[in-house]
């Protein structure tokens, strides 16, 4: 193996191990804490045990958990004197537990009779065990009982016990209720500060403010702080968050000042209780010190450190170090500098590709999360594909130096009578007048054997084809006019006409659409190509003309630009090009023999040109522009042109899925033409994926609002994907325009925008295609009237009413939520980012109403080199990469 791989291994591997550290590295030293708890809230239950669901404990978990607990705590406190519970002051005293023993009220008299008859027996039975009796746990705060109902119960065990009894309630129902206190031999008071939305760093000081203002409300009375303490997982809530170090760090902070003060408390909890997620959420269930298995959750000595991260960082490293090395295997062409970026994003990647699977374990979710996150993993997975199809393009268009295939125009062999081309135009309902300009730059052409077919079908206007219909008779005998009626199949049908039309001596077909003006050297210079018997099409690039000075036609003009400059090129290194319905050259026996134009598709170019790859021939593509033709006059057309592609690209997949599966061994397509195709339209579909997570995240705010109990804050996590696809999307696009697209800074923004503003379109393209088996030819109309505003506006309603939505999401998040830490500003700035590409299509559809001549402030104007005049060929030469 050469150094430069073993390097490229090397700082991959050093790189995920840093991004991981990030994280995961230690903060600052938290003082340690040495001793025994003075109180514990114990709850025995098991894992798949729930009260609710009446799955007790038995006597024997019970009895392994105490001995669990032997040496490290004085005491513990119970909650409840039914169900098995009763047993545990017995246990207790054979271990030397003290216990604060509890009855559980509620609204169900009768069994709160037998809670009191139970609690009462067990404080007569073990006097020296059980030191005081809670009456009652949070009743009064949940609405279970009154402070009348609560006084009577109180004074009833009072009168049949000599130990101190009280009632366990948050430190401000006694504050609001003094008269309560008066039937209380001590105050049992619940101060979690996390229930209260207090901040983590102001917690601890909360905590003995809530204490002191008790104490100080009731001199006389003993305060029993019966539940302190700092969840360790689940959602925020206001401005605390939780988090296994936090509760670390609460714990070892008031264990140390408690025990300074001599404070009589009780940690809130002492095993986590997963039965409590559907009734408290997921924080609800992490409260322990130790897990559901009795494991400890952190150390009260030493450094807090979240040692699990490392199993998921190594796990993250082998990952990317598997997916490098089968990138290295296969030897690329690349440079160093290119396969080195490449790897990078492979290990990259793979973190968040692992970060997205533990989700679930680095964050405990309810079950509904977890179907959540089920059902959009293969989505986050797909969206990380696409960051590496574009960023395998990337490496290689940015460091161009191991390209091979790299076509130039081409002299004709002195000498040799030229072959003859047959040229079709097909038009549908086009002005005359734009059809006229392309005819005459035909004629034009400097090739002395060639024909031109104008077929003109569904057109029931004669007063847009008879003129072109006079001027095909008045160019002389080498065009011919066909107009029909009614005629099945589209743009490809009438093709499919010329071809039957076509003179059998011509050995070449040509396409050109009815609006573009070629160069006069255009045959002479590609057909040549064609020398090579293996050659099948030969393809120059859509290119346009008239945008000079229109804003809205210049930001397109320069979107359509990058991919004949970057994707055309990258894929035809593979020969795997997609063949375009004009300015494209085919064999005609090739033709006939595949089958003519495919008339179920409404991409009959790409699908045509997909099916001659697959039977081994060779397909050429050069970089420079013969020809330029018209840009859409709307957003609308613009959309519609787009929709099209995508429509015919997934209607292509589902047709010849077998022929493109990298696991048909039998396809006509090689390995690396069937993964050009797959990953050319792949990001298509994350436009997809990302337009459903977006819907979901407008119902989800829904939710929020009307439905809280039930929609909390969502698991932004799940959206960083998409985001991150979203970025790296617009990274690649502006990175690759900087490196091979010849305009300015300016335009390659305004190429961005117009590129961006498509991603509703794409996104309803891929799933009506996925959806429905066929939709209408959608012709891309030229030379339009100017829409009014209001109709401009109209073009991007769709767009419109989801970037509203996506802003209506920041607002309920914002105001309407639980949480109000930061994350809760990270998902609105996630949701804003989405929200971009809908805004980027209203702005686009109204620069496309603006009036002609008005560029963008301070555009520069640097045209691409312009087509010549029809007499002559263009003395510019637009270097191959």
């Amino acid at each position: 193996m050469r150094k430069s791989t073993w390097a490229i291994i090397g700082v991959t591997c050093l790189f995920n191990i840093a991004l991981w550290s990030v994280f995961n590295r230690p903060e600052s030293p938290e003082p340690g804490w040495k001793g025994i708890f003075n109180y514990v809230s114990f709850s025995p239950y098991q894992k798949g045990q729930d009260p609710i669901e009446n799955k007790f404990p038995a006597p024997e978990e019970i009895w392994g958990d105490l001995n669990f607990l032997k040496g490290k705590t004085r005491g513990i406190r119970t909650y409840s004197s039914l169900d098995g519970m009763e047993v545990i002051p017995g246990m207790a005293t054979r271990l030397g537990y003290e216990v604060t023993a509890g009855a559980w009220l509620d609204g169900r008299y009768e069994r709160n009779e037998d809670e009191l008859y139970n609690l009462i027996a067990n404080a007569q039975r073990y006097p020296a065990t059980i030191q005081r009796v809670i009456v009652g746990n949070e009743a009064i705060y949940r609405g279970d009982l009154s402070v009348p109902d609560m006084i009577g119960y109180l004074d009833r065990v009072r009168a049949a016990l000599r130990v101190p009894v009280g009632t366990a309630e948050p430190w401000h129902v006694f504050v609001k209720n003094p008269e309560l206190v008066q039937h209380m031999d001590f105050i049992a008071i619940h101060v979690l500060p996390y229930w209260e939305k207090v901040p983590f760093n102001d917690a601890i000081g909360w905590v003995f403010d809530r204490y002191k203002q008790v104490k100080e409300a009731f001199p006389d009375k003993p305060v029993f702080l019966a539940e302190v303490g700092w969840p360790s997982n689940g959602e925020n809530f206001g401005k605390a968050k939780p988090g296994r170090e936090a509760e670390a760090r609460f714990l070892r902070r008031f264990l140390n000042v408690a025990d300074q003060r001599g404070i009589d408390y009780c940690i809130m909890e002492v095993f986590d209780q997963p039965w409590k997620k559907p009734h408290e959420g997921v924080v609800g269930a992490f409260w322990g010190i130790y897990d559901v298995e009795r494991t400890p959750k952190f150390a009260f000595e030493g450094r807090i450190l979240d040692s699990s991260m490392w199993y998921y960082e190594i796990a993250a490293v082998l990952t990317g170090l598997v997916l490098v090395g089968l990138y290295l295997r296969r030897k690329p062409a690349q440079p160093f500098s290119g396969k080195l970026f490449f790897a990078l994003l492979l290990q990259t990647t793979a973190s968040a590709f692992v970060g997205v699977v533990v989700s679930p374990l680095l964050g405990e979710f309810l079950f509904w999360e977890t179907f959540i996150w089920a059902i959009l993993l293969p989505m986050q997975v797909g969206l990380l594909m696409i960051i590496l199809v574009n960023g395998f393009e990337m490496s290689e268009m940015i460091w161009t130096e191991g390209l091979k295939r790299r076509f130039l125009p081409l002299s004709p062999s002195a000498g040799v009578a030229p072959p003859r081309v047959s040229i079709h135009v097909p038009i549908c309902k086009e002005p005359p007048d734009m059809v006229i300009d392309t005819l005459n730059g035909l004629a034009a052409l400097d090739y002395s054997n060639y024909e031109v077919l104008v077929v003109d079908n569904n057109n029931p206007h004669p007063e847009l084809w008879q003129p072109v219909e006079a001027h095909c008779a008045a160019l002389g005998a080498k065009f011919r006019f066909f107009h029909l009626e009614t005629h099945p199949g589209y743009k490809a049908g009438a093709l499919n006409f010329a071809l039957e039309h076509t003179d059998p001596a011509a050995e070449f077909v040509a396409v050109v659409d009815s609006d573009y003006i070629v160069r006069t050297d255009w045959l002479g210079s590609l057909v040549p190509h064609f020398e090579r018997h293996e050659v099948g099409v030969v393809q120059a690039p859509q290119d346009h003309r008239g945008w000079e000075g229109n804003l809205f036609k210049e930001m397109i003009n320069w979107e359509y630009h990058g991919f004949f400059e970057i994707g055309m090129v990258h894929r035809n290194e593979r020969n795997a090009i997609i063949q375009h319905g004009t300015m494209t050259i085919i064999r005609k026996a090739m033709l006939l023999a595949s089958g003519k134009w495919a008339e179920w598709c409404i991409c009959e170019d790409a699908e045509l040109g997909l099916r001659i790859q697959s039977r081994g021939w060779d397909t050429v593509y050069i970089k420079e522009s013969f020809g330029k033709g018209l840009t859409p006059d709307s957003f609308g057309g613009y959309k519609r042109q787009r929709f099209r592609w995508v429509y015919g690209a997934v209607q292509i997949m589902k047709r010849h899925w077998s022929d493109l599966s990298p696991f048909n061994r039998k396809s006509g397509l090689n390995l690396a033409q069937r993964c050009h195709f797959i990953a050319g339209w792949l990001p298509w579909f994350g436009d997809a994926i990302s337009f459903i997570m977006n819907v979901l995240c407008i119902l989800w705010a829904v939710g929020m609002l009307f439905f809280p109990k039930y929609f909390g804050s969502p698991l932004y996590v799940l959206m960083l994907p998409p985001i991150g696809a979203f970025m790296f999307k617009l990274l690649h696009f502006l990175w690759l325009y900087t490196a091979r697209v010849p305009c300015t800074f300016k335009q390659r923004l305004g190429a961005a925008l117009a590129g961006t503003a498509l991603t509703h379109t794409i996104a309803t393209g891929i799933l009506s295609g996925l959806l429905t088996s066929s939709k209408p030819f959608l012709r891309t109309p030229k030379c339009e009237n100017r829409s009014a505003v209001v109709k401009g506006l109209m073009m991007a309603r769709s767009e419109a009413l989801m970037m509203l939505g996506l802003f209506m999401a920041v607002v309920i998040q914002l105001n309407f939520g639980k949480d109000q830490t930061e994350e809760r500003l990270v998902w609105a700035v996630l949701l804003l980012i989405q929200a971009l590409p809908y805004a980027a299509s209203v702005l686009l559809s109204l620069f496309s109403v603006m009036p002609e001549g008005l560029p963008l402030p301070g555009l520069d104007k640097a045209s691409p080199p312009q087509v010549a005049s029809s007499s002559s060929p263009s003395p510019i030469k637009t270097p191959v990469p």
